[in-house]
């Protein structure tokens, strides 16, 4: 069964059957969740960060659970972007949804090449850059200024010349409207909000820190309320004047905790930790997000973007 014109999105004029999003590193490259999901009942899919060598990430352990989420230091683990161009890529054309390419990078450079590479390939229309990741040395050296945000895309933007550009934010930044200023100035089409909060989990027996890495990222229902808060602050004090898009990110479960961020401001919303519970739950969440809209009595989702009442 097909979705109705009610949940038709788009994002900077990449066009979407509807607002629910499969998160960067939850689904793999582009085709491996097919048989858990019809890939052809979500608005899109996105890879997992692709850099310019093959990375192996962190070592194990990697992924370890919390009361409300879970805790991941996968490290940006990817077979790097030629592998990627001539395995995966082509799969692009007989995917049944849209694939949004995530993006990351030690240097300026690699970055641009790595962006450049894929634009240039034909198959791919969207480019994220990941410059909030979290569980690796250098994952965050381009997301934590207002400064070297606008530095990366100077570099990135120029030579992205026919995908949509998208930026992927962390969720604990001292001044988010001034973080995503710089996205939009530096020709950022859509924000992408956020990514999993830095966080520490320890083995009380042993005494020592569950993941291998001692840090990682939490994901989940723990982060979904402090990403509200981010969403309406962007959305209301420049996104939503600057004409850009927000997907929002962050403790998805189901379609109520869509539709909060739909009505925070988010254009689109993407879902991660609750594809490790359910992996077909992009699905229960789009149809929830039908339901929802008929009962408010509107004829586009998108008339409900932002609409929370003051």
């Amino acid at each position: 069964m097909g979705f109705p014109a009610l949940l038709q999105t788009s994002l900077a004029g990449l066009d979407l059957r509807n607002p629910v999003i499969a998160a960067a590193g939850t689904c793999g490259y582009i085709d491996e969740l097919a048989d858990a999901m019809g890939l052809d009942r979500i608005g899109a899919i996105t890879t997992k960060s692709i850099t310019l060598e093959p990375r192996d990430g962190n070592r194990a352990v990697r992924v370890v659970p919390s009361r409300a989420g879970m805790l991941n230091a996968i490290g940006l683990a990817n077979m790097g972007v030629d592998r990627f161009l001539a395995e995966e890529a082509p799969k692009v054309r007989h995917c049944p949804t849209t694939v949004i390419a995530s993006v990351a990078g030690h240097t300026l450079a690699e970055y641009a090449s790595v962006s450049s590479s894929i634009d240039r390939c034909g198959s791919l229309r969207a480019i994220e850059l990941n410059v909030s990741c979290p569980n690796t040395a250098t994952g965050r050296q381009f997301g934590s200024e207002p400064s070297t945000l606008r530095e990366l895309l100077n570099e990135v933007r120029p030579v992205v010349k026919s995908c949509v550009l998208s930026v992927k934010l962390a969720p604990d930044m001292t001044d988010p409207v001034a973080m995503a200023s710089a996205a939009i100035d530096g020709g950022a089409n859509v924000l992408v909000l956020c990514n999993t909060m830095p966080a520490m989990a320890i083995d009380v027996h042993s005494r020592r820190p569950r993941l291998s890495r001692t840090m990682g990222g939490l994901s989940g229902p723990a982060i979904h309320p402090i990403i509200v808060r981010i969403v309406r602050e962007v959305y209301s004090r420049v996104a939503r004047d600057a004409g850009i898009p927000i997907v929002a990110v962050g403790g998805v479960m189901g379609w109520e905790d869509a539709a909060e961020f739909i009505l925070a401001g988010a254009t689109a919303v993407g879902v991660g930790t609750a594809l490790f519970v359910d992996p077909s739950s992009p699905v229960r969440i789009a149809r929830g997000l039908e339901r929802w809209a008929t009962a408010q009595g509107v004829t586009k989702i998108s008339q409900l973007v932002g609409q929370v009442e003051a």
